[in-house]
Formats: C-alpha cells, sequence, structure tokens
C-alpha cells in the first residue's frame, strides 16, 4: 500500500515511494486499487496490486520520512512519479466528493475507489480532469512571453496558462486565455505534449503559439490573474535568473520554455 497523507508520500530511505504491507495500515481509511506492479526491478514482485491509502493523521509514522510531489518529482523513478501522481489526483477527488452533487447526501465508495455513488438517488459520480492549456508564446523575434501570477512571489514568472471552458476546443482556449491575461492576440497554436497535475485535478496541455501578424504592441497583464509580463530573449533570460524565479524542473512550463531556450537552464534549486 502507498500512504499518502496531508499530500505527501511516505519514502523509503532511499526516497523512492514507500510501499507497505497491509497489516501496516489500520483499517477505515480511504483506499483506491491503482494496478498492478509491472516493474522488473522493484522490490515488490510481479504482478502484486498496489493501493493507495489516506491517512488522517500520520500516526506511528510520524517521524518517517515524507515527500511532496512538486519537491521530489525530479527525484523519483518514472514508475513512482507516476504512481504518486495517480494517487494524488484520485484521492483529491474522493475528499472534494464526499456528498452528491444531486442531493447533497454522504456518498459511498465503490469498484475499488474509483466511483462514489449517491445511495438516495443511485447516481454514480467518476473522477474527472479538469483540461487546462499552457502556452510559450513568441514574437516576431522570438521573444517569450512570461507572466507573474497575483498568487506568486513578485520576482516569479511562468508561462500563461488557464482552463478549456465547457464547449470549447483546445485551440480556442490558447486564443482566449493568452489575450485575456495578456491583451496579446496569437495565431498558430501548436500542441508540445501534455502534464497531469493532480494540484487537484488538472491536465496541462503544452501548447506554443506565435503573436498574430501586424501586432505591434507588447501587451499589458489583466492585473487581476497577472501582474505583471515580460518578454525575454534567450539572452535577457540567461542574464535575468538572478533576479526572477522559473517554474520547478518537474513542471510542463519548465519543459516548453527550456524547449524554446534549447537547453536546459541552470539557476537556483
Amino acid at each position: 500500500m502507498l500512504p499518502i497523507f496531508d499530500g505527501s508520500a511516505l519514502l523509503a530511505a532511499d526516497g523512492s515511494l514507500a510501499l507497505l504491507h497491509p497489516d501496516a495500515i489500520e483499517r477505515g481509511h480511504t483506499s483506491v486499487y491503482l494496478g498492478r506492479s509491472t516493474s522488473e526491478t522493484s522490490p515488490e514482485p510481479h504482478g502484486t496490486p498496489i493501493v493507495t491509502v489516506e491517512l488522517e493523521d500520520a500516526g506511528h509514522f510520524a517521524e518517517a520520512n515524507w515527500g511532496n510531489l512538486r519537491s521530489i518529482a525530479t527525484q523519483l523513478s518514472d514508475r513512482d512519479a507516476g504512481l504518486f501522481t495517480e494517487a494524488l489526483a484520485i484521492l483529491n477527488w474522493h475528499s472534494s466528493h464526499l456528498f452528491s452533487p444531486r442531493t447533497g447526501e454522504p456518498t459511498v465508495v465503490e469498484k475499488a475507489g474509483w466511483v462514489r455513488r449517491d445511495v438516495a438517488s443511485k447516481l454514480e459520480i467518476y473522477p474527472r480532469t479538469d483540461p487546462a492549456i499552457i502556452v510559450g508564446v513568441t514574437d516576431n523575434d522570438d521573444r517569450l512571453l512570461l507572466g507573474s501570477n497575483a498568487l506568486w512571489e513578485s520576482n516569479r514568472y511562468s508561462l500563461l496558462a488557464g482552463f478549456v471552458e465547457p464547449g470549447e476546443s483546445l485551440e480556442s482556449a490558447v486564443q482566449r486565455e493568452i489575450f485575456e491575461e495578456s491583451g496579446v492576440p496569437v495565431v498558430d497554436p501548436v500542441y508540445l505534449g501534455s502534464q497531469p497535475w493532480p494540484f487537484p485535478a488538472s491536465l496541462m496541455l503544452g501548447f506554443t503559439a506565435s503573436v498574430a501578424p501586424g501586432f505591434t504592441g507588447s501587451g499589458a497583464p489583466d492585473g487581476t490573474e497577472i501582474l505583471d509580463l515580460r518578454w525575454f530573449s534567450r539572452d535577457e533570460l540567461a542574464h535575468s535568473l538572478n533576479d526572477i524565479r522559473l517554474p520547478g524542473h518537474s513542471s510542463i512550463a519548465r519543459a516548453i520554455i527550456e524547449h524554446w531556450y534549447g537547453q536546459p537552464i541552470d539557476e537556483q534549486p
């Protein structure tokens, strides 16, 4: 079993995820079946069922080593990073669906943790993922647009991003979000890849896009979500690394920035 407490996973001495025998965990916690191990190098036998369990308190594991996904993702194996991400996403879903959206009555867990059911109405509620686009916008000089979010430290910059609205295509979401947050019209959105982001339940869909022909301005932050915008050439970004903070190395935002930059960027941890 993979224990999760307060968004962190229990870690083994070598920094990998600690998978415990079911007898080590008290019954009564929310648990979800994640699948069977297919790894040939992990300590558990091939085919071992893996279940994640959310602890209400750390209990006798309080002095153990726990790790937050944002902090340790780049140190985990692909298998462990995937397990942690899936576990966190599904447990976040459970914690936000304790009651039925139809009747307000408590829901019960079924189908190994992949369904919650409203007993009164027999409504089955399934896990959901919220799609969000994140975009590397470049101008005619191949400068990259970065913004500082109102919820961040003032020196932290990242790509512009936002949720896809109902009935909206991904490409339309790219154009709408960028224009809403910066006033910059963009064209030619190109899909690069995706990353599950279980904070609490997003799927980040990475794009590049170009400033629309004929637009000669620099844009302006919306003042609500985005408080500052800056265009960076590669040299300007390199010379600003002591003054600004970029997204973490485990994020798709960082991957898109480094895709544009042409190589990994070395700065503060």
